[in-house]
């Protein structure tokens, strides 16, 4: 049931802008590069290095970090870049058990998160956190770091693709991915890479990537609307957004196309 007498203070500007910005700049390098793990086949990677960071979090806030300080960026890009070199190096040689391998890299991770925090009273929360997100709390000083970064991760992969390989890709991977969980959470990275990669798949790339843009902007935003009229978690409301989102403009694609 709506929430009357919170409505206004639900649908306030002041929070649900910046959240909605910090997914237009998530969604800037998770498109391209999305479109690239699904042409490599190589669907849960996000999952695990998202979880491998996030692991990483955990790690320096057991030796007394917090969320946003420099200790704790360093300990979560360190443990993404080590989760993509062990992939990485693990990609030859594991062949068609790839997809089984980075999934076991994941379910380690987070079983190392929950071990760690298993003694911490706020150990809940910070689980929580990490998976869910806190989209409607992030500041505009998080939003610029994160946007130059994410311009500058663009900025490389689209003039310097061919020229930075494979290990290139990872490496870029890694730091986007770091950045986006600690914006907006594990399920959001994810959903943000596969779902709008996936649904504009068999298009062409350039078609590809305004369409995977609408979706991924109309995900964010009516999450975030519904989300605040019903008091419902954001990004759980936003992960279920993007789904619908995809499947609603690729009906209209579809019969644009019959018609």
């Amino acid at each position: 049931m709506i929430n009357i007498d919170g409505f206004a203070e639900g649908l306030d500007i002041s929070i649900l802008l910046p959240a909605f910005i910090a997914g237009v700049v998530v969604l800037l390098t998770h498109i391209p590069l999305g479109r690239e793990v699904i042409k490599r086949g190589i669907i849960f990677i996000d999952l695990a290095i998202a979880q491998i960071a996030g692991l990483g979090v955990i790690i320096a806030f057991q030796f007394g970090g917090e969320m946003h300080d420099f200790k704790v960026q360093f300990a979560a890009v360190i443990s993404a870049l080590l989760g993509v070199w062990l992939i990485h190096a693990l990609e030859k040689k594991a062949g068609e058990h790839l997809e089984a391998i980075i999934g076991i890299c994941f379910v380690l991770a987070a079983s190392a998160s929950i071990l760690l925090l298993a003694h911490n009273p706020h150990g809940g929360e910070y689980l929580k956190e990490l998976l869910v997100g806190q989209i409607l709390w992030v500041d505009w000083w998080q939003i610029i770091k994160a946007g130059v970064v994410s311009v500058a991760i663009v900025l490389i992969w689209v003039n310097f693709q061919e020229k930075i390989g494979r290990t290139g890709f990872y490496v870029l991977f890694a730091i986007a991915i770091t950045q986006s969980v600690q914006l907006v959470g594990v399920y959001l990275v994810f959903a943000s890479l596969i779902i709008p990669a996936l649904a504009t798949a068999r298009m062409e790339t350039r078609r590809a990537m305004v369409i995977a843009a609408v979706i991924g902007a109309l995900g964010y935003f009516f999450g975030l609307i519904v989300s605040a009229l019903f008091d419902l978690p954001s990004g759980a409301v936003i992960v279920w957004s993007l789904v619908i989102s995809a499947f609603i403009v690729s009906m209209i694609i579809s019969r644009i196309r019959i018609n």
